[in-house]
């Protein structure tokens, strides 16, 4: 009775915990692999308190002199960044969801509440603390390999940083983290700063529980399978499947982390072959649109902020081959680009790139005219 009880409740926590997650930050990640070489990492941003400003990049220069943030203020690790970024920003601040630096290093952060748990501030060991803002500064301007990443991670200590800008509430992030060569990894600090490393599960990633989690999850869908249901004979009737898609019949479709998990992963082990890495970005959006949510499916309608238009904000789609950032937002669907290879990033300012100042969606009118006739 007491193991049931105990089983019932962490059933209860996660679920708890899942909801909590995606009215918040319910994002999904996934990565695509093209035949010549590409590696294209997209996600979808979802935020649904507010207009967080995701749609707002900043531009950051090589040779930046950085300053990382503790409790006590920025007296936390400073450190001279080695390469130029380019990153989506979250009310104003120098860092948010995604970046990608000039040597192709892809980095994205995802929501994590209740199990993401930085260590307690230590005053004797503030030169090497940072906030978990500052984490991403650090692994974008300084590393171009995840295996850099890696042999570095213990030369630093994050801590947690009340940000008011995000109501003074503690941002517990997990890391996604790719270089071009494919080579990526997810990040965990919990347990007061224990940091877990885990290989991607098909390269996927959405919000709580901790990945682990997710994994074991994936083996109640062992039955999901791109093949179609066959016929079946009972008694004198004859079933077919009503339509296509069968095979991934009981796929589940709400917007929890543990559903988005399940099917990022089904619809990446299913995706087309792809010849170009171009390719294979448009091929992303095509698969993230499977994951927009809508505001009203998000958030009660007398809860409703009138502020924004959708509770995904942004999607974006990072070419590290080719070093292009791709994105399109909430604002205007368009999609846009940034080619980090034609930024020269010695000498460029640090800027905000703000193309949704009209919030207006484009439109191409195609509407046929009949022609004009002269008259004799």
């Amino acid at each position: 009775m007491k193991q049931n009880y105990l089983l019932r409740n962490s059933i209860i926590t996660i679920l708890i915990f899942s909801l909590i997650s995606s009215p918040l930050y319910a994002c999904t990640g996934i990565t695509l692999k093209s035949k010549d070489g590409g590696v294209i990492v997209a996600r979808t941003v979802e935020w649904a308190l507010n207009d967080a400003q995701h749609n707002q990049l900043l531009v950051v220069p090589r040779n930046k002199e950085f300053k990382a943030q503790t409790p006590m203020g920025f007296n936390g690790k400073n450190w001279k960044g080695k390469y130029g970024f380019v990153t989506l920003t979250a009310y104003g601040q120098p860092y948010g969801p995604d970046g990608l630096n000039e040597e192709g290093l892809y980095v994205g952060v995802y929501y994590l509440p209740g199990y993401a748990e930085y260590s307690v501030y230590d005053k004797t060991k503030a030169s090497k603390s940072m906030s978990v803002g500052d984490l991403m500064q650090w692994m974008l301007s300084s590393f171009k390999t995840v295996d850099e990443v890696l042999a570095h991670l213990n030369d630093v200590v994050v801590v947690s940083v009340e940000n008011k800008d995000f109501g003074g509430a503690e941002l517990p992030f997990h890391f996604k983290i790719v270089d071009p060569s494919g080579n990526s990894r997810v990040i965990e600090i919990v347990n007061k700063g224990e940091v877990k490393i885990y290989d991607p599960y098909l390269d996927v990633i959405t919000n709580s529980p901790t990945y682990d989690w997710h994994i074991i999850n994936q083996r109640n869908y062992l039955n999901l399978s791109t093949s179609p249901n066959q016929q079946q004979k009972f008694g004198n009737y004859e079933l077919n499947p009503t339509g296509g898609g069968s095979g991934f019949l009981g796929i589940p479709g709400d917007f929890t982390p543990p559903s988005r998990f399940v099917r990022a992963a089904a619809f990446t082990a299913s995706c087309r072959p792809l010849s170009t890495s171009t390719e294979a970005v448009f091929e992303s959006f095509r698969i993230l649109d499977n994951f927009n949510i809508p505001l009203g499916a998000q958030v009660p309608s007398d809860k409703m902020p009138s502020d924004i238009v959708s509770a995904t904000q942004v999607t974006s789609s990072c070419d590290l081959k080719e070093k292009v950032y791709y994105y399109h937002t909430m604002w205007n669907r368009e999609i846009r680009k940034i080619d980090l290879k034609s930024i020269d990033f010695s000498e460029i300012k640090e800027q905000i790139i703000d193309d949704d100042v009209n919030k207006e969606n484009s439109v191409k009118d195609v509407t046929p005219h009949p022609r004009k006739t002269k008259k004799k």
